[in-house]
């Protein structure tokens, strides 16, 4: 494993020195060292900055799946690779060696080609948590095709949307899924996507909840029937580094979904790498990664980093909370998990049960702990540090996205000291930068900016597909010669680098910016308060003001609500500045969010806005009631019940006018003239 391993604190900085000094030298000495290749590179990388084309280990010859299977065959054939661990406890886990793998990956493979999947065919897999979901993806890689994983609680247009814009040939579902306590019909959501997607030949189905579904002759096929018949089909296709492994789709917040295009080699090196590293694997060591693999998480550290690195991984199928708010520390006894990576959504929502339901179980095999998604606020991180890690589990708190494919800033594992919400130190390889508005580099340390990087690293995505123009606009031209990830970051005084949220997340208000996740950790700060999201909305004297979402811890629910408002706004006072108070806070039951646990924070400052309509694709959300939920709340943002609203309305005046009636009426007139002259309209001074 040459140069493939980082020892400790010294020699993560002689191997980034390498990495900055040489990229090309670096990456050649861990991909040539490490890994299979049919045929090796004619040069390490390609870069036209302008066109943003990218080419890393440039016509060297590949097959991923050769590397993630087939070479831990000679030397442990019967180590477990795959650990499945289904929606109920009740129901019996189910373990894959990799000699098992091999063998199920090669008969999905031997149906595939079967029904006329070929190399650079997209393929796409709406599937729940289940077994069939990595082997189909990883039969797709096998044989060349593109595998195009659509998160299972997309709705039929969602997933048309998606289908249609790749053009995928063929389709693998399942009859259903479980969700909790719910079962969740899947195949009537494909067959109505399937009324608009002319490309798609063949529809395979795997049969999990025993739901009735329609079978479309011809085009349906029960994929287990198929599979009792294959052969296992041992051959691989052999890829160049650059072809296409897979389409993950990713939404913004305007616009249609981006496909984010990532290719077989640099992909490949860079997961193996920084799974690692980050994680500090180990021989025996049982990895458990919470994100569907529906999600880049899932593909990069759930499936390919930790296969091609030969680790055990595990894939839940359940929720945190069924059924009891125990089933992630329960899982993780059963298994004896090692390391455990989730996302700080799913740690807020269990802080809030009983630390009981921690105590309970023995988490002794824990080593390490991580967190992804978005930054973690300093309550939920000690929590986890101290009632999961038991302060002896060092916490990764990791920095990367869709587009990056791979892990860019985060510690590494017993080797960098951590700070709670700090991402703290890019990996090897990566070259972080601020720019200010003025597309200058931020030098030194105590500053902020916009987040970019100089360098691709070998996991970038490479093109949005179909649209290579929106690519390059959208990462490359707001800083010509960089990466712009559109997030906001903080340099402290060592260097470590802090992720304050997305550049459309910072707000001016009255001049200032506003980062709103330095806000949000004063208000999660509050012992009442379970979790927050802090946007903008117009304000006719501010510009903006600052609209607060807030949900309440189960015990606190009772207390008075006003007091609570005033609390939360000193608390921000005093950690942020007086101008970051909060103009409204509205207390909801929950925040919408995506699977993944990310907040769709364009919904809130809709409703904030006082927009009751056009939120845009809501199929990706796993709560989508809730917005119907913090609209009707007339406390504030927009309403769809007018007579809540008015009766709030008549509410308010009549408090208002109680109020000023006890002001003198030169009070009065000195507050408007305040007003006025504060909007540069009027100049006059009023005599005494």
């Amino acid at each position: 494993m040459s140069k493939y391993i980082i020892d400790n604190l010294p020699d993560y900085f002689k191997q980034y020195e390498k990495s900055v000094h040489d990229p090309e030298k670096f990456w050649e000495q861990i991909a040539d060292k490490n890994f299979i290749w049919n045929k090796k590179w004619d040069s390490v990388l390609e870069y036209d900055v302008h066109n943003a084309k990218i080419e890393w280990f440039k016509n060297a010859k590949l097959n991923i799946t050769e590397n993630c299977i087939n070479r831990h065959l000679a030397e442990n054939p019967d180590k477990t690779a795959i650990i499945w661990e289904p929606n109920s406890p009740d129901e019996e886990a189910v373990k894959l060696s990799y000699k098992e793998l091999h063998e199920r990956v090669g008969k999905m493979a031997a149906v595939l080609r079967s029904q006329g999947v070929k190399k650079g065919d997209r393929v796409c897999i709406y599937l729940p948590m289940v077994i069939e979901l990595p082997i189909a993806m990883l039969a797709c890689a096998r044989i060349g095709a593109v595998h195009v994983v659509v998160f299972a609680g997309f709705s039929s247009a969602a997933l048309a949307s998606r289908i249609n814009d790749c053009e995928c040939k063929l389709v693998i579902c399942s009859d259903g899924s479980y969700r909790g306590s719910k079962k969740i019909e899947l195949k009537g959501i494909v067959d109505e996507a399937l009324e608009n997607c002319p490309s798609v030949e063949k529809v395979l189905t795997v049969k999990r909840t025993g739901c009735q579904v329609t079978m479309k002759e011809g085009r349906d096929f029960w994929l287990q029937e198929l599979l009792d018949k294959a052969e296992v089909d041992n051959s691989f296709e052999i890829m160049d580094a650059e072809d296409p492994l897979f389409i993950l789709y990713t939404s913004g917040s305007t616009g249609k979904p981006k496909g984010m295009l990532h290719t077989c080699g640099g992909y490949m090196v860079y997961t193996g790498y920084t799974f690692k590293n980050v994680f500090n694997y180990r021989e025996n060591d049982v990895f458990w990664c919470t994100a569907d693999i529906g999600w880049i998480t899932g593909h990069s550290y759930a499936v390919y980093g930790a296969l091609v690195n030969g680790a055990t991984t595990v894939i839940f199928e359940g929720i945190p909370t069924y059924p009891n708010p125990d089933r992630f520390w329960q899982t993780i006894a059963k298994h004896k998990i090692t390391h455990f990576y989730t996302a700080p959504t799913a740690i807020r929502s269990l802080e809030k049960e009983s630390a009981e339901w921690v105590e309970k179980h023995d988490l002794s095999s824990l080593r390490v702990i991580g967190t992804v998604g978005e930054p973690i606020n300093d309550e939920a991180w000690r929590w986890y540090n101290d009632n999961v890690g038991k302060k002896r589990c060092p916490i990764v708190d990791t920095w990367w996205q869709t587009e990056t494919g791979g892990i860019l800033i985060s510690p590494l594992a017993f080797i960098t000291p951590t700070k709670p919400m700090y991402a703290t130190l890019p990996l090897p390889g990566v070259q972080p930068v601020l720019m200010d508005e003025q597309k200058n580099e931020i030098s030194g340390n105590q500053v902020e900016g916009n987040l970019c990087i100089k360098l691709p690293w070998p996991s970038i995505a490479r093109t949005i597909w179909g649209d290579h123009e929106r690519y390059r606009e959208t990462y490359f031209s707001a800083f010509p010669g960089k990466f712009f990830t559109g997030d906001a970051a903080l340099r402290d005084e060592v260097g470590y680098y802090r992720i304050t949220g997305r550049v459309d997340d910072v707000i001016i208000v009255s001049g200032h910016n506003l980062g709103t996740a330095p806000i949000e950790d004063a208000v999660n700060e509050h012992q009442s308060v379970a979790e927050s999201a802090i946007v903008g909305y117009p304000h006719e004297i501010k510009g903006n003001a600052l609209y607060g979402y807030v949900i309440l811890k189960e015990v606190s629910e009772d207390r008075n609500r006003d007091r609570v408002r005033r609390e939360i706004n000193q608390l921000i006072s005093d950690q942020v500045g007086p101008i970051a108070k909060l103009d409204k806070i509205q207390f909801v039951s929950a925040l919408p969010k995506t699977r993944s646990g990310k907040i769709v924070r364009r919904i809130l400052r809709k409703i904030a806005e006082g927009k009751d309509d056009n939120f845009g694709d809501t199929s990706t959300l796993i709560n989508p009631e809730i917005i119907d939920e913090i609209i009707k709340e007339p406390l504030g943002g927009a309403h769809r019940n007018f007579e809540e609203t008015a009766q709030a309305l008549k509410e308010a005046v009549l408090k208002e006018f109680k109020r000023i009636d006890k002001v003198s009426l030169r009070e009065l007139l000195r507050r408007r003239y305040e007003k006025y002259r504060s909007m540069g309209d009027f100049f006059e001074e009023i005599g005494d």
